[in-house]
């Protein structure tokens, strides 16, 4: 019976090495591989904007054939803007181009005392529009890009009287076309909205321009002064922006 048992432990502790070599391998399981989300700026978009700017504008008084007579002053006109913007961008790679049109009610005022003091000069730019190229570089979901095209602004030009502040004399609704450049940084905060911050300067071509009398100062519809006007406008505005098309893609 003892060497029963003896040859029975000595048989399963044969054995178990062998049962253990039949047993198939745990199977190695490789992680799955990080997915990093990439931001695709392509696509139409459409988005509102606001902000504020200023317009520097410089008076000469000049004759019917165009000769300068004398300097009236400078002022800066400025106030608060709002308006909508569309536009198409493509991405290839890191670059995103695009093409944006925009347009925005303005209320940019101001004003200065001509000569010895009698007439006040009045300007106020009522409008504006861009109508711009884009290059840009993209980070992810974050987009620095310029700009750079075609602006129009609408005007109106008045005088006053300094003690008596009655209008004697305008110029009527008036536009004029100019250019624009443009920088902006944008970052996109869900997978179609995205916000930005956004400057641009525009270069508007000096214009000469009639303000006829109202009747107060002289009689009505004779004119008043003949003026060449000088402006410049600076803008800063914060944007926000709507996209569809070109998702937000998964890359391995």
């Amino acid at each position: 019976m003892k060497n029963f048992l003896l040859g029975t432990v000595a048989l399963v502790a044969f054995a178990a090495p062998a049962a253990a070599a039949d047993l198939a391998a745990r199977p190695y399981t490789k992680a799955p591989p990080m997915i990093a989300a990439i931001y695709d700026w392509s696509g139409f978009y459409i988005g509102a904007n606001g902000g504020w700017g200023s317009s520097r504008k410089c008076w000469d008084s000049v004759t019917a054939a165009g000769a300068f007579v004398f300097a009236e002053g400078c002022h800066d006109a400025t106030g608060g803007t709002a308006g909508g913007q569309v536009g198409y961008r493509w991405q290839s790679s890191a670059w995103v181009f695009g093409l944006e049109a925009q347009g925005n009610w303005a209320d940019f005022k101001g004003d200065n005392i001509v000569g010895a003091g009698a007439f006040r000069n009045q300007s106020k730019v009522n409008a504006f529009g861009l109508f711009t190229g884009q290059v840009g570089y993209a980070a992810n979901n974050v987009l620095f890009y310029v700009k750079g095209g075609a602006a129009v602004t609408s005007d109106r030009f008045r005088v006053s009287g300094v003690g008596i502040p009655v209008e004697v004399a305008n110029s009527g609704d008036t536009t004029r076309w100019g250019g624009a450049v443009g920088v902006g940084l944008e970052y996109g905060f869900a997978p179609n909205w995205s916000a930005a911050v956004e400057y641009d300067h525009l270069f508007m071509q000096d214009k000469t321009y009639t303000l006829l009398n109202n009747g107060v100062a002289g009689v009505a519809g004779t004119v008043f002064d003949i003026a060449r006007i000088r402006q410049d406008v600076d803008l800063v505005t914060v944007r926000i922006n709507y996209r569809w098309g070109g998702p937000v893609i998964a890359k391995y």
